[in-house]
């Protein structure tokens, strides 16, 4: 099991008022609602960074064998979804 760290976070007032206000709302505890925001917003950014990590290392693939996939090909298989003649996606 992990660890537990305590960290404080300092609200306005405007800010604390509203988060009251809505855990109240949702019979949850202002801590689980800030706990609850926190992992939504480290995993979103998590997931971005990852794919941005993946973009330059397409782009610098690219930079390096110039190979890319022609627009008419990609085009074509967008055009193709939903069809009886649905083609692969192309390579």
């Amino acid at each position: 099991m992990s660890k537990t760290i305590n960290t404080g976070i300092k609200l306005d007032e405007t800010l604390h008022t509203r988060l009251k206000a809505l855990s109240a709302t949702k019979d949850r505890t202002p801590h689980w609602l800030m706990k609850a925001a926190i992992e939504e917003y480290v995993e979103r950014e998590e997931v971005y960074e990852q794919e941005k990590q993946e973009d330059m290392e397409r782009w610098q693939r690219y930079k390096l064998t110039g190979h890319a996939i022609p627009h008419e090909a990609v085009d074509a298989w967008l055009g193709s979804w939903g069809s009886e003649s649905e083609l692969p996606c192309p390579k």
